[in-house]
C-alpha cells in the first residue's frame, strides 16, 4: 500500500514563507521555529508520520535521498562507482529481499504509518523540484519498503556489521579479553526523584557521532497527535525518535558493542563445505548491480554471493572460506518497537515494548515522571553453549553445529538496572557493570557475551560527577554535561612528573612546569590541555580500552581511583620530550591556548572549541580531524544534547551541535554553533504559544 498525493500546488503563500497545499491526502502542520526546529502538529498517527516525513526532506533532502539509495542497495546507479562497495555489501547480505518480507510482516497499522512517512517525503519532492538536486530526485519516489531497507541497513549492517568488516576480518584468535570498543558513542544519565533536589526524574541524553552529512546525522523534531506529544531527536531517514521525552517518560541509546556477528572458518569440500561430518553444497545466487558512468551511461557488475547455514561467504584466509552471521534477521518490528516504547503511557507498558526484542544494539536507558529510571544493556545478543568473549570474538570453526548460534538472550536475562538505591544510572559506552555504582553487576555469568574491561575513563568521569551532591539540580546537571575536566590527567600526570623530575631532560621538564600549573580542563582558554593531549597522543598507553599500559590495572570495584599509574615512566619522559618539540614546532608555545588548535567549523563559521576525546576523561566529548595548517576542526562528539527535567509539564534545554538542515544554502547549517561554542543550550519550546512566539514559517497540508 502506498498512498500517493496527485497535484500538490502552493496555492497560498503566507507572511512566514509557509504553504497551504491543495487536496492532500493527509492532514498536518508544521511549525517551524527560528532554529528550523520543525513541530508537527496531527489528527492522527498517519497524518504525524506524513507530516515528519515531508519536515525532514525539507531539511535533508539530498541527504535523505542518497541513504535511501544506500538502502536500496541502488546507490551506485543513480550516484556512480564511488557507491559500488556499499551497493556490494548491501547485495551480499540480501537486504532488498529481506527487507520485502519485513515489510510485509508489519502489523497494517504500522505499515500505514511508514507509507504515511514516505508520502510525505514524495509531497515534498513533488511540491518543491527546485529544492533537489537532478541526481537525487532520481531516487524518488520513497516507498515504505525503502524506509524498512534503510532501517535495516542502519542497524545491522552499519552498526553491528559495517561494509569495512569484510576488509578486516577477526583473525583466528584474539587478544587476552576480546576487549574493545566503537568510536561511535554517547553519554547517557537519569536521576531518579531521591538524588534529584526538585524531587524530579532528571535525564541527560548525549549521542556522539561523526559530523558531517552522513547516517550519522541527527534531526531534532517535536511531534504532536492525539495522545502523542513527542519531542526529541533521531538519525536522518528513521521515522521514529531514538532519544525522546514527553510528559510522561524518556529515552536515551548509547553504543553498546554488542557482539551481535560472529565469523565462521568454513572446510571447503568437494561440490560445498563440510557440516557436521557431511559434505552441504553452497547456497548461491547472483545479484546484477547497475554502476553510472560519467558520461551518463551505464555499467553493470555481477556480485555471485555464496552463503553456508550460517551466513554468507564475506571474505577468506588461507584458502578457506569466512561466512559471517548476524544477529536480528529475523526480526523486522524495531522501527514499531521504538515507536511503543517512546508512546508508552507507563512504565510497565514501556518494559512490555522492551520485551518485544526486536532493536538489535543499543544500551537503552530511561526516566518518567512517575520517578521510575532503567539501564538496559539492550541487544540482540547470541546465545552461546561454552566459550567467553575471547573465542566468540574471533574466526570460529564453521564445520560443526555446537558453534551456531540461533537464539539470543532473553529480556529477563540482559544485563539492566531498574529503580537501583543510588538513585542514578548511566552509560557511557562502557560495559554495563558499574552502569549504577554503588550498585554492581557481575560480570562472571556474561564472560561469553560482554568484556569485563573495555572501559575508557570517560565513564569513570561520569561516575565522579554524579556522586555528588547528594540531591542534584537541573543547573548542575547543566553544568556537569558541559564538563571539559580530563579525568585522564589525575589518573597519569602525578607519575608522569615524578619520573620528570628524576630525569635530565630538560625540555620535559619546562613543560612538566607548564602540566603542573593547567587547570586539566579542554576549555578554549585552557593553556596546558594542548601539551597533554599531544603527550597522551605520543605515549599510546594507557589504550583506553583495556588495563595495558596502567600501573594500576581497572578494579571494577574501586572506579573512582583505577586505572593509575604510568606503567612505563620512562616511555613516558620520552614522549613529552617528542610532544614538546611538536607544540612548539606547530603552535610556538608550550601553553598555547587549546582553541588556538582545536575550532568549531561549520556553515561558514570559525569558532574556538571546548571539549576533547572521550579517551581522555572528558564528558563534553568533541574530536577534532588531522591537523591542516596547525588547526583540527571538529569532526565527532557532541551532536544532539538534551538535559530533562519531568516537571509538570516537562521541561529541558535542547542543543544540535551544527545545526537543523544541511541542504545547501540553508540557514540552519551550523547556526547553532555559537551556542555550543559557548556552552549554552536552547529551551525546548514544546507549546504552541512558544513555539509561535519563536515562529520563522509554517506548512499546511
Amino acid at each position: 500500500m502506498r498512498r500517493t498525493v496527485a497535484g500538490l500546488a502552493v496555492v497560498l503563500q503566507l507572511g512566514l514563507a509557509g504553504s497551504v497545499l491543495a487536496h492532500p491526502a493527509h492532514s498536518a502542520e508544521v511549525l517551524w521555529d527560528r532554529y528550523g526546529v520543525p513541530h508537527v502538529y496531527a489528527k492522527t498517527t498517519a497524518d504525524l508520520f506524513y507530516g515528519f516525513g515531508w519536515a525532514q526532506i525539507k531539511s535533508h533532502g539530498e541527504l535523505m535521498l542518497k541513504l535511501y539509495a544506500e538502502g536500496r542497495g541502488k546507490a551506485a546507479e543513480y550516484y556512480g562507482a564511488s557507491e559500488l562497495a556499499g551497493d556490494r555489501w548491501m547485495a551480499i547480505n540480501d537486504v532488498s529481499d529481506r527487507s520485502r518480507a519485513w515489510l510485509a510482516a508489519q502489523t497494517p497499522e504500522f505499515r500505514a504509518d511508514l507509507e504515511a512517512f514516505a508520502d510525505g517525503m514524495n509531497a515534498y519532492a513533488k511540491a518543491h523540484p527546485e529544492a533537489l538536486s537532478a541526481k537525487a530526485r532520481q531516487v524518488a519516489p520513497i516507498t515504505g519498503l525503502d524506509v524498512v531497507s534503510y532501517a535495516h541497513r542502519l542497524f545491522q549492517y552499519v552498526y553491528l556489521a559495517p561494509q569495512a568488516v569484510a576488509g578486516r576480518l577477526p583473525p583466528d584468535t584474539v587478544g587476552a579479553s576480546g576487549a574493545q570498543r566503537d568510536d561511535n558513542g554517547s553519554n547517557g544519565w537519569a536521576i531518579a526523584p531521591s538524588r534529584s533536589a526538585s524531587g524530579k526524574t532528571m535525564m541527560l541524553m548525549n549521542p556522539h557521532l561523526p559530523w558531517g552529512p552522513s547516517w550519522a546525522t541527527y534531526y531534532e523534531a517535536q511531534l504532536i497527535a492525539p495522545g502523542v506529544n513527542l519531542y526529541g531527536a533521531t538519525q536522518v531517514g528513521l521515522p521514529v525518535l531514538r532519544f525522546v521525552f514527553s510528559d510522561q517518560l524518556g529515552i536515551t541509546n548509547t553504543v553498546d558493542n554488542t557482539n551481535g556477528v560472529t565469523f565462521y572458518k568454513i572446510t571447503p569440500a568437494p561440490s560445498g563445505y563440510m557440516f557436521d561430518g557431511k559434505v552441504l553444497p553452497f547456497k548461491t545466487r547472483q545479484v546484477v548491480l547497475k554502476v553510472l558512468r560519467p558520461d551518463g551511461g551505464f555499467d553493470t557488475e555481477t556480485v555471485q554471493v555464496r552463503s553456508t547455514v550460517q551466513g554468507p561467504v564475506v571474505g577468506e584466509r588461507g584458502g578457506a572460506p569466512i561466512a559471517m552471521r548476524v544477529a536480528g534477521l529475523d526480526r523486522p518490528h524495531a522501527l514499531e518497537q521504538y515507536w511503543k516504547m517512546e508512546t508508552a503511557p507507563d512504565f510497565a507498558h514501556y518494559q512490555a515494548a522492551l520485551r518485544m526484542m526486536q532493536v538489535p544494539t543499543f544500551n537503552i536507558i530511561y526516566g518518567d515522571k512517575d520517578g521510575h529510571i532503567e539501564y538496559l544493556f539492550n541487544g540482540l545478543v547470541p546465545r552461546h553453549a561454552f566459550g567467553d568473549l575471547k573465542y566468540w570474538k574471533s574466526t570460529v570453526p564453521g564445520d560443526t553445529s555446537k558453534t551456531l548460534w540461533t537464539g539470543y538472550l532473553s529480556y529477563d536475562e540482559l544485563p539492566k538496572a531498574i529503580d537501583p538505591p543510588g538513585g542514578v544510572v548511566q552509560n557511557s559506552n562502557d560495559p554495563p557493570w558499574e552502569t549504577a555504582f554503588p550498585s554492581i553487576i557481575e560480570p562472571a555469568p556474561y564472560k561469553a557475551y560482554i568484556s569485563r574491561d573495555a572501559l575508557e575513563v570517560r565513564m569513570e568521569r561520569g561516575l565522579q560527577l554524579l556522586k555528588e551532591p547528594a540531591r542534584i539540580s537541573f543547573d548542575q546537571l547543566l553544568q556537569k554535561r558541559w564538563s571539559t575536566y580530563m579525568l585522564a590527567a589525575d589518573r597519569l600526570l602525578p607519575d608522569l612528573g615524578a619520573a620528570v623530575r628524576a630525569s635530565n631532560d630538560d625540555l620535559a621538564k619546562h613543560a612538566m612546569d607548564v602540566l603542573d600549573k593547567w587547570d586539566r580542563t579542554a576549555d578554549a582558554d585552557s593553556r596546558g590541555a594542548l601539551l597533554f593531549t599531544t603527550w597522551m597522543d605520543k605515549l599510546k598507553q594507557p589504550d583506553g580500552v583495556t588495563n595495558a599500559g596502567w600501573r594500576v590495572a581497572y578494579d571494577l570495584h574501586d572506579p573512582f581511583s583505577t586505572p593509575r599509574g604510568l606503567a612505563d615512566p620512562l616511555a613516558g619522559v620520552q614522549a613529552l620530550d617528542v610532544a614538546a618539540k611538536e607544540l612548539l614546532a606547530t603552535q610556538g608555545a608550550l601553553d598555547a591556548p587549546w582553541s588556538k588548535q582545536m575550532r568549531l567549523i561549520w556553515g561558514g563559521r570559525n569558532l574556538p572549541a571546548s571539549g576533547a576525546s572521550g579517551r581522555y576523561g572528558v564528558i563534553n566529548v568533541i574530536d577534532y580531524g588531522p591537523a591542516k595548517d596547525g588547526v583540527r576542526t571538529a569532526s565527532f562528539g557532541a551532536t544532539y544534547v538534551a538535559v530533562v527535567s519531568f516537571d509538570t509539564p516537562a521541561k529541558a534545554k535542547v542543543l544540535m551541535s551544527y545545526g537543523e538542515s544541511s541542504q545547501p544554502g540553508s540557514a540552519h547549517a551550523g547556526d547553532q554553533l555559537p551556542l555550543l561554542a559557548q556552552k549554552q543550550m536552547r529551551d525546548a519550546w514544546r507549546t504552541r504559544a512558544d513555539i509561535e512566539a519563536n515562529l520563522e514559517s509554517r506548512d499546511v497540508f
